[in-house]
């Protein structure tokens, strides 16, 4: 999978499920404060990721997850990882 169908499929659902302006979503925003996550919207968005992607997500793996780009980037290595394993 190629870092635009990536893009394309982590912005089609944090629009459908954060309910988030598709124009407040740019690779250097910060994806937290954009998105207003709390610990319970965490759960949500690793259901969906796991859902979307088919990898499992571990919460410190949010420690490195800053920017929209930091997560496009983490979604295309776990992807390209399962699909080596």
């Amino acid at each position: 999978m190629v870092q635009e169908e990536i893009i394309k499929t982590v912005n089609g659902f944090l629009v459908q499920e954060f309910e988030v302006e598709e124009s407040k979503i740019s690779s250097e925003a910060n994806l937290r404060e954009t998105l207003d996550l709390d610990s319970l919207d965490y759960v949500d968005l690793v259901v969906v990721i796991e859902s979307n992607f088919g990898f499992k997500v571990k919460g410190e793996d949010f420690l490195e997850i800053h920017t929209f780009q930091d997560f496009y980037n983490y979604c295309q290595t776990k992807v390209q990882e399962k699909a080596t394993a």
